[in-house]
């Protein structure tokens, strides 16, 4: 007898900045976009009011597209309740996810909300990714860096849907967990104030104090691109093609 898998719904998840691009994108045919609140979203300067994220709430699901916000900072003990009430706001005006970093969200007195685990949990490995579907996330997103393979060994473990980068902006850093900002800036990735490092010019100096590169992007990688991998990493078990701003 012949078993079959279910088949797994793909989509295309295109950043928001603000409202009206989020409007422009699911026009343009994106199946998701990811915007961030007024508060605690891994980008401090693109925040958006409840009352905005509720009018692309109802112009994306006339078009049956969903919306995810992102509240993945790491969280403070006094800020536990504020995200709390986000939360519950965001639930109430029908946002389908939320994008979390922080575990204490799991504590918090939360309605049925769809969870999804940001870039920012650092899912590497398959263990990683049963435990996050067993505490109750439902989207995880992956890493940047990891391979076919690995992605491959994700899949395999879980019955979660796994969300992957396949266009845009790449960190020299690990991605989703780069300290780089903090240590030369002290600006935190993860509290939504990464000062972008990788994209400012620097001067190169050898051992013996002589500058062999001067006002160079020595650490600003080209953009991602994996437009024509697309079939591989469906094959791999990505369902969630995230593009990234």
């Amino acid at each position: 007898m012949t078993t079959y898998k279910p088949l797994r719904k793909i989509e295309l998840l295109a950043p928001a900045r603000n409202s009206d691009i989020a409007i422009e994108a699911i026009k343009h045919g994106a199946d998701a976009v990811y915007i961030g609140a007024d508060a605690f979203g891994a980008r401090a300067a693109a925040g958006n009011s409840v009352e905005n994220i509720a009018k692309v709430v109802d112009f994306a699901h006339s078009f049956l597209a969903k919306v995810y916000v992102t509240v993945n900072t790491i969280i403070y003990n006094d800020e536990l309740h504020r995200v709390e009430n986000l939360i519950k706001d965001l639930y109430r005006i029908g946002v389908d996810a939320v994008i979390v970093q922080d575990m204490a969200v799991l504590r918090l007195d939360l309605p049925p909300i769809a969870l999804h685990a940001s870039t920012q949990c650092d899912t590497r490995t398959p263990e990683k990714a049963r435990f996050l579907q067993d505490v109750g996330f439902s989207q995880i997103v992956l890493p940047r860096e990891m391979s076919l393979d690995e992605i491959r060994a994700v899949h395999e473990a879980v019955d979660v849907p796994l969300e992957s980068f396949v266009h845009g902006a790449l960190c020299v850093s690990y991605s989703g967990d780069c300290q780089a900002s903090y240590s030369l800036k002290g600006r935190s990735a993860n509290r939504g104030e990464c000062a972008q490092i990788c994209r400012l010019p620097f001067d190169l100096y050898d051992g013996a104090g002589n500058c062999r590169r001067r006002g160079q992007h020595l650490l600003s990688l080209r953009d991602l691109n994996l437009s024509d991998r697309i079939e591989s990493m469906l094959d791999a078990g990505v369902s969630s093609f995230k593009i990234e701003g």
